[in-house]
């Protein structure tokens, strides 16, 4: 099965949390902090949206930082998946 965003909507997923530290140290879990950066998987067409036009600016592989608390989380085929409005990408990541 495959998500097909809608208007301005992008598919993201979570990048993996580090398990070391930048000195080597490994982490367990537990410890390791959940990052907001993600990898967009998909993005909608674009489009008019509430009376606007809006041109995409991120792309399929582009890894980006969202809202905290941004989005509707999806669980397809044993993955999880957030989808986000554009607005909602705070900055690409290069």
């Amino acid at each position: 099965m495959n998500l097909k965003p809608l208007a301005d909507r992008v598919v993201l997923k979570r990048t993996e949390a580090e398990e070391k530290t930048k000195g080597g140290i490994i982490l367990t879990s537990a410890a390791q902090e959940k990052p907001e950066v993600y990898e967009v998987i998909v993005v909608g067409p674009g489009g008019m949206v509430d009376g606007n036009e809006v041109k995409m600016e991120v792309k399929a592989g582009d890894k980006v930082i969202a809202g905290k608390y941004s989005g509707t989380n999806v669980k397809l085929d044993g993955e999880e998946y957030t989808i986000v409005r554009q607005s909602d990408i705070l900055a690409i990541v290069e």
